[in-house]
């Protein structure tokens, strides 16, 4: 969420943001004009109700008709005071709402534009050479019996799977891989829930009414969450932490769903995208004034896995209009799909400064004894679309795939072979 007191001291920040979104920045004159109503009502308010209890006084001190008299102006005062406060309370809370709907603000340093226009900051790597004609990830998944997606769809419907033999063992090896990375990293390790009440889903950043993408259980008034980052953000969700617990670095194994609405007809072979898959996800909770740097942290610690599983990948930094709405800033790390001829999306690490934390009241008490928000940054460490990569980038002409060094004590195989 935004905060008030910056959007009335720098409104033409959040202006300058809004328009590298691509989005309108009338909303801020709106919310201006708003925040001065609500003002206005609860001085009004308040006045009255300094007045009110004064007079309240002078009615215990009145006799006769000069209390009959205050008793009539008193129970017309308890009135005003009544709608002077819903007015107030009404105002608050279209203020509250516009404010919950308007996304965080953009750091300078992100590219202007759209999906299309980011910028290229560092690739590693090169793309194999093949002497052989390379399958897809999914063609080698079934001669390995790594992935079964038929009998997923049987199962669940489209975009569903199943992961099994090699293939169950390639991820667990990956994301327990990732884990210990993050432990000795100093993360502690979580296993999160993966259903949370609206007020988390939404504190996170997520248009729980509008978001096409969450699944809902309505009968219960939960929702299934596409990342662990929104059972870690709410984690703290109205705690004052204390200054020197900072950072606090949490990292999230989970199984994580996504509708993919609006995706139909896009990778629809195969592992890419999916309506479920499993996730290591870091998260830390950090300064304001350290966000920046620990965002370099999270995308290093991004950068040591992928060297892990030996895939070319390029960084990129993502678009302001193609920011997620608690994103002020993104990294993606993509990676080389042979069969594709293109980089495509493995892990991402955003930081969303003070704007879930302020959502979900999560605040730190600063060594003067003073309260201020917090900033929330994510970052994931491993997720199941890995296996796409290290299957295409691995595979040898017979449809075996190639362990990765670093990957082999997880999957104790050197190999995965066709099966038979």
């Amino acid at each position: 969420m935004i905060d008030l007191r910056t959007l009335r001291e720098d409104p033409d920040r959040l202006r300058a943001s809004q328009r590298a979104r691509g989005e309108s920045d009338s909303v801020v004159d709106s919310l201006l004009e708003l925040d001065e109503r609500r003002r206005s009502a609860l001085t009004s308010f308040e006045t009255l109700r300094a007045e009110q209890k004064s007079m309240g006084k002078s009615v215990s001190k009145a006799s006769g008709e000069e209390k009959a008299a205050l008793l009539g102006r008193a129970k017309d005062l308890a009135a005003q005071v009544k709608t002077a406060e819903a007015e107030a309370e009404r105002l608050g809370g279209e203020l509250d709402e516009l404010l919950g709907s308007i996304p965080n603000i953009v750091d300078p340093a992100a590219p202007h534009g759209g999906e299309d226009d980011y910028t290229v900051l560092e690739t590693v790597g090169t793309p194999r050479e093949f002497d052989f004609e390379p399958r897809d990830h999914l063609e080698l998944g079934e001669l390995l019996g790594a992935i079964d997606m038929e009998r997923g769809a049987k199962v669940s419907g489209s975009r569903f799977f199943f992961l099994k033999g090699v293939g169950a063992r390639l991820q667990l090896g990956l994301l327990n891989m990732a884990m210990q990375q993050a432990i000795e990293a100093g993360f502690v390790p979580m296993i999160t829930p993966v259903l949370v009440k609206p007020e988390t889903m939404a504190g996170t950043g997520f248009h729980v009414a509008h978001d096409k993408e969450i699944y809902r259980l309505p009968e219960d008034d939960l929702y299934l969450v596409g990342t662990s980052e929104v059972s870690l953000a709410g984690y703290h969700a109205h705690e004052i932490l204390p200054e020197g617990d900072l950072p606090l670095r949490y990292a999230g194994w989970s199984s994580c769903f996504r509708r993919e609405a609006g995706s139909y007809g896009k990778d629809t072979r195969g592992i890419i995208r999916v309506h479920q898959f499993d996730k290591v996800e870091m998260f830390s909770y950090c300064r304001p004034e350290n966000a920046s740097e620990e965002h370099q942290r999270l995308l290093q610690w991004e950068k040591d896995m992928l060297a892990k599983i030996e895939v070319p990948y390029r960084i990129i930094d993502t678009a302001a209009g193609d920011l997620g709405m608690s994103a002020a800033r993104k990294f993606d790390c993509e990676g080389w799909i042979p069969t594709q001829g293109r980089y495509r999306e493995l892990t991402s690490t955003s930081n969303c400064t003070e704007f879930q934390a302020r959502r979900l009241g999560v605040r730190f008490r600063d060594k003067d004894g003073k309260t201020q928000s917090a900033a929330t940054l994510n970052g994931t460490l491993a997720t199941t679309r890995w296996i796409v990569a290290i299957l295409e980038n691995h595979q040898q002409a017979d449809g075996s795939v190639v362990v990765p060094q670093a990957l082999r004590p997880f999957v104790g195989l050197d190999v995965l072979e066709p099966a038979k």
